[in-house]
């Protein structure tokens, strides 16, 4: 089955990579997550991000996860496969691999190192460029505060014109929904997705700026469709009710738990037979974890029965 057609939009949350109880890969359990991800209504899924918890993994788990996933999403939904790196030419590398195991776009977060070590916009340009000429499809770029890097929206829209693939762009910095609105206004139709980010805690302003695509964490896609489905649909009041009831959870997720919170609930559920994260990061706290379970519980959430 052909992945869907471009332009991609609509909720795309991040998957976690799965470890078993001592740390090592659990594909077994990767493929579970991204069937209930699926079936919970992902129109699209990414992997190594971020959330993903990419840092950890060893350039042979990247691509051992990577080949695995979309070896088993088997074209059903579109993926977009996590390849930022430093240095242009792996980044590009990383790229390319994608490409050629079938992923349907890149996401990739501007060079930096480290709390310090940052490029110029003409590096930056250049990096986007050199990753740009070494593959087909889209470049959806990450500005999240990790990387403690200013991108203005000019300059982003400035790239989205330039560099041929450039044209996806997930938003996560502070005042989110005002950088969209300028970012569409200066790009025009080279600005193919603008997207929200950062677990969907500012997604009804982002939709209103004009985002059409949301990449959350990976635990209650079900729930984000209740509200972009129906901002979709032009029920904005209906859509902001469903706001209401799913952020007391979105916010659990993005100020109490971070990327831990998609695996703890998977596992509640029965989906994954482990919420380990490696170290050095350590396990949420038993009344974190209760209170996220609590959330997730009160809107009857899928990821809690779907594995049961």
């Amino acid at each position: 089955m052909s992945s869907p057609a471009q332009p991609y939009r609509g909720v795309f949350p991040v998957a976690p990579t799965v470890f078993d109880a001592s740390g090592a890969l659990d594909l077994d359990g990767q493929r579970r997550a991204i069937d209930f991800m699926i079936e919970a209504g992902s129109h699209g899924i990414c992997i190594l991000a971020n959330f993903s918890e990419q840092f950890v993994l060893t350039d042979a788990e990247r691509e051992t996860v990577m080949d695995a996933v979309l070896d088993h999403v088997a074209g059903r939904v579109p993926v977009i496969v996590t390849t930022t790196h430093f240095a242009t030419q792996v980044c590009a590398e990383r790229s390319r691999r994608a490409q050629e195991a079938g992923a349907a776009m890149v996401m990739v977060m501007p060079p930096y190192h480290g709390a310090t070590i940052r490029v110029p916009e003409l590096g930056i340009y250049d990096f986007f460029r050199g990753v740009s000429d070494a593959i087909s499809i889209p470049i959806m770029i990450q500005d999240a505060p990790v990387a403690g890097t200013p991108l203005s929206a000019a300059f982003l829209a400035r790239m989205a014109r330039e560099i041929e693939n450039v044209s996806y762009f997930k938003i996560e910095t502070p005042g989110a929904a005002g950088k969209l609105r300028e970012l569409i206004a200066l790009g025009g139709d080279a600005v193919v997705g603008p997207w929200d980010g950062e677990e969907a805690i500012t997604l009804m302003a982002d939709l209103d700026a004009g985002a059409t695509g949301a990449m959350t964490g990976g635990a209650y896609p079900d729930g984000i469709r209740q509200i972009t489905d129906a901002y979709a649909a032009g029920r904005r009041n209906d859509a902001l009710d469903a706001y209401a009831r799913w952020l007391p959870l979105i916010n659990h997720e993005n100020r109490q738990c971070g990327l831990l919170a998609c695996k703890a609930l998977m596992a509640e559920g029965g989906i994954i037979a482990h919420e380990t994260a490696r170290l050095p990061l350590q396990p949420l706290h038993p009344d974190t974890r209760a209170a996220l379970i609590e959330l997730a519980r009160r809107n009857d959430a899928l990821v809690l029965r779907w594995g049961r």
